[in-house]
């Protein structure tokens, strides 16, 4: 058999390219210290500092501290001036890793790498003999992305994401009923139910952690037309009952997704409007070359979204699920209508206003 031959330009490239990996994955984690422990933010605030005066400015030990900041100072986050022994954190970066940055803070998503990384001998397993990671593998996992979709939903749900929806914001003011589907914690229903105060809102998921906490801010906001339910949607049994059903990146985690979207077809009335955000992608691996954050997405998948479904006997959709597919299984579900729109800035999802 013929030896291949080798493209020594492309191996030291590759090499190269792993080497930016290695130094890339340990950043990630060092990224999600300093959202973690408040030094992103501090440093913003900050002028040029040394490492003494970072500890002393955040209450963190200064020799972690000082330690941190050399793999921030050679990762080119952070600038250093030798000469004074100081840091400074440019604005420039500061609008992509801070807590100030809203929606654009990509600080917060590396806390899902340290998280992930805790289930790689389970996940491993999987590889060898199938089956799943369950849910309760994960015990932050709920709490990171209701602190993810805050920043999300604050920034952008009333104002950008239901006036997508014709006439919708009227609606809602008028007064209609609306559920959203997996709720998590249950922040873009109280949000929605500040919003409009003429309107019925209810919050379903199978947490009850989660419908905790979106009661407890339910109450501290004096919401009287939000309430939450623990249900697992997948036996969700109700028939014309609302005029607005919301899912926010959730479908591509059902176990049973085909059956939570013909019950959420069924629970829409005639006249009802399911809107549904997940993941912007393709179906197909090769239109997903150019896609930014196609590894992480496809990598997420691996880690979480698809095992999670897996572990239940689920179908397994994973989170590259793609929008062919998703207009598929929309379509099975008895939506007749189904439009797929796009927020500028917003890189990670796709929006299917979708009725019957």
């Amino acid at each position: 058999m013929a030896t291949e031959t080798i493209d020594q330009a492309k191996a030291v490239a590759f090499a190269g390219q792993m080497v930016g990996i290695l130094n890339g994955s340990v950043l990630g984690l060092m990224t999600s210290i300093g959202h973690r422990t408040g030094l992103f933010d501090k440093m913003a605030e900050l002028p040029p500092s040394t490492s003494e005066q970072i500890a002393q400015a955040t209450g963190l030990n200064e020799r972690y501290v000082r330690e941190w900041l050399g793999a921030m100072v050679t990762g080119r986050f952070i600038e250093y001036d030798p000469a004074g022994k100081t840091y400074r954190l440019p604005p420039e970066h500061a609008a992509s890793i801070t807590r100030a940055a809203g929606p654009n803070n990509l600080a917060a998503f590396m806390q899902f790498a340290a998280l992930m990384g805790n289930v790689e001998d389970q996940i491993v397993d999987c590889f060898q003999k199938g089956g799943g990671v369950p849910y309760s593998a994960y015990p932050k996992f709920q709490q990171l992305m209701a602190e993810e979709s805050a920043q999300v939903f604050d920034a952008t749900l009333t104002d950008v994401t239901l006036p997508l929806v014709p006439g919708l914001v009227d609606r809602l003011k008028s007064g209609i009923e609306v559920a959203d589907i997996s709720c998590g914690q249950g922040h873009a229903i109280n949000l929605m139910a500040k919003a409009f105060s003429n309107s019925r809102f209810v919050g379903y998921d199978f947490s009850e952690g989660g419908i905790s906490a979106g009661k407890a801010e339910a109450k501290q906001l004096g919401l009287t037309n939000a309430r939450f339910e623990v249900k697992d949607v997948a036996a969700l049994n109700e028939t014309a009952t609302y005029d607005l059903i919301t899912v926010f990146d959730a479908i591509h985690d059902q176990a049973q997704p085909r059956k939570v979207l013909a019950n959420i077809s069924r629970a829409l009335k005639r006249d009802g409007v399911f809107l549904c955000v997940d993941i912007q992608a393709s179906s197909n691996l090769e239109e997903n070359m150019q896609h930014p954050l196609a590894p992480m997405l496809y990598g997420v998948s691996t880690l979480h979204c698809m095992t999670v479904s897996l572990a239940l006997n689920g179908e397994g959709l994973g989170t590259v699920w793609g929008e062919q597919k998703a207009r598929e299984l929309l379509t099975e579900a008895g939506f007749k209508q189904i439009d797929i729109e796009h927020i500028e800035g917003d890189i990670f999802n796709s929006y299917y206003v979708c009725r019957k």
